[in-house]
């Protein structure tokens, strides 16, 4: 494979910035396997964003010729709050993220945070070297990375969560950091930081934020507005109706679909177009809508332009479109819906997952 079409698999959507393209040309031309990252806090069920976005990427990267690694970040979901706080219930709920991922995404590997402490001794150093370059300020403005808005009341190792993300990356002496958009903070931050500690400086690789199936929130009117808007709009594993699960059903698949926020000839903040876009034309060629005679019959669609064109003009239907995106939803989550269901890993994990719904609705 050649340096533009490794460069391209990279640059593929769910891919919405680099940082930056020259520095990832010089990588890629200087490397043939790049070290890769994604953390992953262990935070609920897996969803479209969380498993299948981050899959997409993860597997364009691997493609690509990257060693792609998935951290499970224990301490860090600790720090959060996650799981109730209760490090024990997190890593039994880590070995689902790993076997979802290592089904979605073959050849990924995976490194658990509090192993990488232990084999690391000089990490709780590194951590002060870099906390002693940024202000209390600039710490607290990365605050939103844990998907938290910035006027939450947070206690003391929460403020730790920022410098330990991007102390991490020096540990695991990383080429390309990968994440989410709402994640870009701290990778400008490790970036502007690390040149003045002599550590290596990688290449930041951001993807699309998935919606939920939600109205979204208004757009903020400053940065610190618009990173809270991007959190409260996202979809989340703790508003279960605004995010389609790798384990729902086609029936509740189509149910939520059904009952998405999808205003008629509305492109821009509408979650059923964004999941044509990001999913259904990333993994196939065009999106057949079945509909009958009398409402202009069946109908297929070559790319998203089409389908969007379609949809703005009102030649398809708000119902149309989230009965066709629903079913194609569908084939893309059956098969780790199969390999899941069933396994262990997943009952344990989804039962702890309940559990503590249950006990933070009654806190």
């Amino acid at each position: 494979m050649d340096l533009d079409e490794r460069l391209a698999l990279v640059k593929r959507p769910p891919t919405e910035e680099v940082l930056t393209e020259s520095e990832l040309v010089s990588l890629l031309e200087r490397e043939a396997h790049p070290t890769h990252y994604i953390g992953l806090e262990i935070s609920g069920l897996l969803h479209l964003g969380s498993l299948v976005i981050l899959g997409f990427k993860i597997n364009d990267f691997i493609r690509a010729g990257l060693r792609c690694r998935v951290f499970l970040a224990d301490w860090h979901s600790y720090i959060n709050n996650k799981m109730g706080g209760d490090l024990e219930k997190i890593e039994r709920v880590s070995k689902y993220y790993r076997e979802a991922f290592g089904f979605f995404c073959p050849g990924v590997e995976f490194e658990l945070g509090s192993r990488l402490y232990e084999k690391n001794d000089r990490y709780w150093m590194d951590l002060l070297r870099f906390s002693k370059q940024i202000t209390l300020a600039r710490d607290t403005r990365c605050l939103t990375i844990m998907g938290r808005t910035t006027k939450e009341k947070l206690d003391v190792a929460q403020y730790i969560y920022p410098p330990m993300q991007a102390t991490d990356i020096r540990a695991m002496d990383l080429d390309v950091a990968h994440s989410g958009m709402d994640q870009r903070k701290v990778h400008v931050l490790v970036r502007e930081v690390f040149p003045s500690l002599g550590w290596k400086v990688p290449v930041a690789v951001h993807h699309h934020l998935l919606a939920g199936l939600q109205k979204p929130e208004g757009a903020g009117i400053d940065e610190d507005a618009e990173s809270d808007r991007m959190v409260s709009s996202k979809m989340s594993k703790s508003k279960p109706d605004s995010a389609v699960f790798v384990h729902d059903s086609a029936e509740e698949i189509s149910r939520k679909l059904g009952k998405a926020w999808c205003p008629e000839r509305q492109e821009e903040g509408n979650p059923v177009l964004d999941f044509a876009r990001q999913i259904v034309f990333h993994e196939r060629a065009s999106l057949e809508v079945v509909r009958p005679e009398k409402y202009g019959g069946t109908v297929s669609f070559g790319s998203y332009a089409e389908l969007r064109d379609a949809y703005a003009s009102g030649r398809l239907h708000p119902t149309d479109l989230k009965k066709a995106v629903a079913a194609a939803l569908d084939s893309v989550v059956a098969p780790v819906r199969d390999h899941l269901r069933g396994t262990r890993v997943f009952e344990e994990a989804e039962g702890i997952i309940r559990d503590e719904g249950r006990a933070a609705a009654a806190r």
